[in-house]
């Protein structure tokens, strides 16, 4: 299925609202996802943006609002619930175990999938030694998908940083999500880098179908991917739509020209 099919509302976060103490990070915003598109979230530094992915995973629980998420509707979200639900996410600062080998790294993501108890795994026999090739064949998958075969085995740590950033979206594909959260996932790339980050969520986005919600700075990148864009600026939401009609909206300039100036 082609990602740019894009289908009904499968996300709709209504009048959500979030403070720590008194400092407000997120002032009654309400917007939707469709499934299949690439949905971005865009503003000036402190505008709220990865408050509101930690809102959609359930990091953090806002005061007001709703999240309705496939027709089910909650004043919040915890981890594990978005987890199992098919929601995996990324983060602004990597993630990942740096001991350990890029093939473990990505296998942590199938740990939701595993059934059988830590005992069968433990001894790896029986039922649980089939479902761990299984397992690993997923993720063999996901490693020749995002093309980085010749490092599977080379401990995290010892990578550079693009190449850190695309196994931790390994892990992330790994769970196979339905929607994938990606938290400024071109920060601090160069431009070959950033070039085949945005070449694999195009591709996650068309071959998989999977339904992406992007934070990125980078507005080139954002105009080029996004279907959709929604804009914070301190917590609020100031605009949202097209790229075209996002990038003409005199609200939105003036936000970036004020951190410019």
């Amino acid at each position: 299925m082609s990602a740019r099919q894009i289908g009904e509302v499968i996300l709709n976060l209504e009048h959500i609202s979030l403070a720590f103490g008194g400092v407000k990070a997120l002032s009654d915003i309400s917007f939707d996802v469709r499934e299949h598109e690439i949905r971005a979230i865009i503003g000036p530094n402190g505008a709220g943006k990865s408050s509101m992915l930690n809102v959609i995973n359930g990091v953090y629980r806002p005061q007001h609002g709703a999240i309705t998420f496939r027709g089910r509707t909650r004043h919040d979200m915890n981890t594990h619930q978005a987890a199992a639900q098919g929601i995996a996410r990324t983060f602004q600062n990597i993630a990942l175990f740096r001991g350990m080998s890029v093939l473990d790294n990505i296998m942590t993501g199938r740990n939701l999938k595993m059934k059988h108890g830590f005992l069968l795994q433990a001894l790896y026999w029986g039922p649980a030694r089939r479902e761990e090739l299984a397992h690993r064949r997923k993720v063999e998958e996901v490693i020749d998908f995002l093309e980085i075969q010749h490092i599977r085995k080379t401990p995290v740590g010892r990578l550079p940083y693009g190449l850190q950033k695309r196994v931790e979206l390994g892990r992330a594909l790994a769970a196979e999500p339905s929607m994938l959260l990606l938290d400024e996932p071109m920060a601090g790339m160069n431009v070959e880098e950033k070039q085949d980050m945005c070449r694999f969520i195009l591709d996650v986005n068309d071959q998989f179908g999977t339904t992406i919600v992007l934070i990125e700075h980078d507005m080139g990148v954002v105009m080029d991917l996004s279907d959709r864009v929604v804009v914070l600026d301190y917590g609020r939401k100031i605009a949202d739509g097209t790229p075209d009609q996002v990038r003409n909206n005199r609200e939105v300039v003036d936000a970036y020209l004020g951190v410019a100036h």
